[in-house]
This record gives C-alpha cells, sequence and structure tokens, in this order.
C-alpha cells in the first residue's frame, strides 16, 4: 500500500510542476451539424478515404445571410414555357374574363394588407380537381403585371405537383430536395423569361411529405425568402385528404380556400373550413364559374388537372 501512496504523491507533484491548461467551455449555444453533414462525415470515416469535395457538397446553409444579389446570380435560370391552355395572362384568346378576375383579387389582397401583415399566402381547396394549382400560378402572374412586383410561386403539393406543367418549367431540384438537405435555396429556385416571377417547384418524388414539411427547414426558406419578394404565394395539397395543408398554413400570414363551383357539396367545404381551424381565412375563390352567370353571355372553365379550357361561346342573339 505505501507504494502506492508514494505512487499517487509523486503524479500529483508531477501535474503541480505543469504548466496550467486552460480548458474551454463547450459552446451549448452552437448549431448541430446539419443530418446529412454527418451522416456524410460518418460514412467517410467508416470507408476509408474520401475527398474533400465529397464532403463540401453537403447542402449545409451558407453561414453568411443570403442576399438577393446570390439569388439573382446563382439560381437556376430556365426557359419556360407556360401552358397557354391554363394560363390566362399568356393567352390572348382565353376569357379576358377571367384574366379581370385574377386583377380584382390581386386589388382585394392590396386591401386586406393595409390592415395586417400579409406577404406568405397559402392556396389550398378541400379536396383534389378543384383548381386551387390553377388559382395559385394565373394569381402569381397577375401581381407580376404591375411594376416592380416581385413574387415566388411554391410548389408545396409534394403528393401531386403541377405547377412545373403550368408555367412550362423543371420539376426538380426543388422544395423536396430542400427539405432533405440535398440542395440550398439558391439550387432549387428558378427565374424564368418572367424577371419578377420566380419559381421552387415541387422537386424529387418523396414517400414522406408531412414529415418533411414539419421538419423546420420550410420555416428556415420563408424567412430567408421573405425579405426579397413582395409576395410568397405557395400551392398546398387539399386540406381534407391529408395534413400537409394545415402544416403549411401554420408558417403562413393568411390562406385562399379554392371552391369549383357546382362541384364541391357545401358540407365537404364546411368540413374542410373545420378542419383549417382558426387559421387566417382571407376569402374562399370560387373557380370555374360560367360567365353568363355574371350576366356576360359566355362560359369559361378551366378543368383542374385535365389541362382542358372551354372556348368562350357567342351570345345568342335574341
Amino acid at each position: 500500500m505505501s507504494r502506492i501512496h508514494e505512487a499517487m504523491q509523486k503524479a500529483a507533484q508531477e501535474r503541480a510542476a505543469a504548466p496550467a491548461t486552460e480548458i474551454a467551455p463547450f459552446p451549448f449555444d452552437a448549431e448541430p451539424a446539419p443530418e446529412r453533414e454527418l451522416k456524410t462525415v460518418a460514412s467517410a470515416s467508416a470507408n476509408g478515404a474520401v475527398t474533400e469535395t465529397q464532403i463540401s457538397t453537403s447542402a449545409a446553409p451558407s453561414p453568411e445571410p443570403l442576399r438577393f444579389e446570390d439569388l439573382q446570380r446563382q439560381c437556376t435560370r430556365s426557359e419556360w414555357r407556360p401552358d397557354p391552355r391554363c394560363t390566362v395572362f399568356s393567352n390572348p384568346a382565353l376569357s379576358t374574363l377571367c384574366a379581370e378576375q385574377f386583377r380584382t383579387l390581386r386589388s382585394r389582397l392590396y386591401q386586406l394588407r393595409a390592415s395586417q401583415r400579409l406577404g406568405t399566402i397559402l392556396i389550398t381547396s378541400a379536396v383534389p380537381g378543384e383548381g386551387k394549382t390553377f388559382v395559385a400560378a394565373n394569381l402569381a402572374q397577375a401581381i407580376v403585371r404591375q411594376a416592380e412586383r416581385r413574387v415566388l410561386i411554391i410548389d408545396a403539393d409534394l403528393r401531386s405537383s403541377h405547377l412545373h406543367r403550368m408555367l412550362g418549367a423543371p420539376a426538380a431540384p426543388g422544395l423536396s430536395d430542400y427539405l432533405r438537405g440535398d440542395a440550398n435555396e439558391l439550387a432549387v429556385t428558378q427565374s424564368g423569361q418572367e424577371g419578377n416571377l420566380w419559381f421552387i417547384p415541387g422537386g424529387t418524388n418523396i414517400a414522406n411529405p408531412s414529415e418533411l414539411l414539419s421538419n423546420g427547414r420550410l420555416k428556415s426558406l420563408l424567412d430567408h425568402m421573405a425579405p426579397f419578394f413582395d409576395w410568397i404565394i405557395l400551392d398546398s395539397p387539399p386540406c381534407l385528404p391529408v395534413m400537409d395543408a394545415n402544416v403549411v398554413a401554420d408558417l403562413c400570414d393568411g390562406l385562399l380556400f379554392v371552391v369549383k363551383a357546382g362541384s364541391t357539396p357545401a358540407e365537404i367545404a364546411q368540413r374542410a373550413r373545420q378542419e383549417l381551424g382558426g387559421r387566417n381565412l382571407l376569402g374562399v375563390v370560387l373557380n370555374a364559374v360560367s360567365e353568363k352567370a355574371l350576366a356576360y353571355g359566355s362560359y369559361y372553365n378551366h378543368g383542374y388537372g385535365n389541362g382542358r379550357v372551354k372556348e368562350p361561346m357567342k351570345e345568342k342573339s335574341d
């Protein structure tokens, strides 16, 4: 026992004679590394050597704040080919009354904006087939036709993305890729011929939209993009079949509810309204209304999902 005691005393004397070393406290407030980055590094350690480039391709957000100049310079620039059958402002042959209704909707939104914070809008419906994507695309185009108005439209319907088809834009990379950490804001944002209209498509098909939409990255995306745009419009899934719309609605300033005239049962629309709870319902957009019902004597209808537009009918003479 005396030898053990002597050894412990000797070790204590050596520690006392050694120069003091300051141990820095652990930075508890530091942000954890993104999950994708941790996986990449772990894989590299298990599989041997890996190039520096492979590790640095992680989609971790840049520590520097995103600037609009960066977005302009590094975003994806595509030659969009809007579908003339369902974008009323790119086809003069379509009903001028329909275009005027979107201008009216635009004006109503600005009136509401005068009395409340309103910049991020969700567009949804009760069930599929009511025209929410049609409304989202044409409302965005109506806004950017005003001078110096900048709009970002996001396809948040990750279960059935169609917005890229209406705009004639690439489908990926997009929102799902950003939410999974596979791409950053610059990689998923597109700018087409219309310089004031920007677009984030749905992206790669995924199996777990609800989990991705609620993982916090969508809020981060909206927070980063909001300072650059007058309006951000999100096309979401219908609110009754799945919970995705409710998740996205919590991140938006208000929502527009699309109902297809003569199609949506009143009890279904009412149930959908209850599902949305106390969220800020800005109004209801009645889609596929006959112009004859508005005393204009012709008919306009957009068939959501099939892309068909009935040509205006000539007014019958008495």
